[in-house]
């Protein structure tokens, strides 16, 4: 059997205090890389993303997604006997990330300026909605509610004013998850020259602020902001998705002029359509947006779906079918490039895809998504616990 590689966080233990998606969406990142990652979860309820839906042979979709290669250690945080065991954890960690309700880790004694005499090699990282100070720092913070004051509500979904609509995904607790792992990478190379751990604020809405950045240039200085345009582009004409003759959807996108003479050359075959005074610049088309779709919508009603992508490819006008989910796990693309696993959950195997960006030095960790506390056993008997203690402890409902 061929030996595993090194990967780049191997030998790195990170402690989670975590929840829902944000923080554990991050720490799975970590364990990707190689970190052992101890997820502590409350006995006999654990992380309530748990209980979301059961859609995974009895499990629940954000759980699997974003729990796997993680130990997990059941800890009532409010025992007292719970607390020698988190030092003895801490004592031994290089990060502790932590994604509880606001205000919730300093009142346990687990903020940085507390840990940092004791452990000054820990690095912290605190994820919450709003970030430390400001009016808003102790207010709840949903994905939702994060998408809606970040302004992303606002540009999303269809012009009527009651078209707005929410991403189809969880994107502020991806961004603010993606901009915990990447600060905690900073952390762990800032510690390489300094010795000294430190501690990251991540808020949620600053990290989807973040992503925000063309709408609000658009409305920079009180300008209007970008139209809502359902799934087609606010300002970049055509774009977006077409109906066609049998049933389907085509997306495609122009960017330029060149590709605009060449769309109605070998897509619409009216060569004399790119010099229409109405369409010869991107500010045109997109102004009279409803009248050149029209003239799409009248080619593409006569081919099917695959016809249509064929004379973009043909004009090399960036293209893609709208696939649903069913679509996506069976992409050729991601079949081609390999790019499915199998990782074991307490209810059977599932695949899972690589995570992006591949490093032809390692393969990433693609280990099993944990039962709630089935590792705690293991890892109190590491810490140096008995048997008989770790039984007490469980008769507690310590763990």
């Amino acid at each position: 059997m061929t030996a595993q590689p090194p990967r780049p966080l191997d030998g790195i233990t990170v402690v989670s205090l975590e929840h829902a998606i944000a923080a554990p969406f991050c720490t799975r990142q970590l364990a990707d890389q190689g970190a052992r990652v101890i997820k502590i979860e409350r006995p006999g309820v654990g992380d309530f993303a748990r209980g979301y839906d059961k859609r995974v042979h009895g499990l629940s979709s954000h759980f699997v997604w974003t729990n796997r290669s993680k130990e997990s250690l059941t800890l009532n945080l409010k025992h007292e006997a719970a607390e020698p065991i988190l030092d003895d954890l801490l004592a031994e960690a290089d990060v502790l990330v932590q994604n509880l309700a606001p205000g919730a880790a300093a009142r346990m004694g687990l903020g940085f300026d507390t840990l940092h005499g004791r452990f000054p090699r820990l690095i912290v990282c605190d994820i919450s909605g709003y970030g430390e100070g400001g009016p808003f720092e102790t207010k709840k913070a949903y994905d939702l509610l994060i998408q809606s004051e970040a302004g992303f509500l606002s540009v999303t979904g269809g012009p009527e004013p009651d078209a707005m609509a929410k991403a189809g995904c969880s994107v502020a607790d991806i961004a603010a998850g993606m901009y915990a792992y990447s600060n905690i990478l900073s952390a762990l190379l800032l510690r390489g020259r300094t010795g000294e751990g430190s501690h990251i604020d991540v808020s949620m809405l600053e990290s989807l602020v973040e992503w925000m950045g063309y709408p609000m240039y658009y409305a920079f200085d009180g300008a209007t902001p970008p139209p809502r345009a359902g799934a087609s582009h606010s300002t970049i004409y055509p774009y977006g998705p077409f109906p066609t003759g049998d049933g389907g959807t085509v997306m495609l996108g122009l960017q330029n002029e060149r590709e605009w003479q060449l769309f109605c050359e070998k897509v619409m075959k009216q060569p004399a359509l790119a010099t229409d005074e109405r369409f010869d610049a991107n500010f045109k088309r997109s102004e009279n947006r409803a009248s050149l779709r029209a003239l799409i919508d009248t080619v593409f009603a006569e081919l099917t779906a695959e016809q249509v992508i064929a004379r973009l490819d043909h004009a090399q006008i960036a293209n893609a079918h709208v696939n649903d989910m069913a679509g996506v796990w069976n992409h050729p693309q991601l079949a081609a490039r390999d790019r499915w696993r199998e990782v074991m959950t307490p209810g059977g195997k599932v695949p899972a895809a690589l995570p992006p960006g591949r490093n032809m030095a390692y393969e990433p960790r693609m280990d099993a998504v944990p039962a709630l506390g089935e590792h705690s056993e293991a890892i109190l008997e590491q810490l140096g616990y008995a048997v008989e203690d770790v039984d007490t402890l469980r008769q507690a409902g310590t763990i």
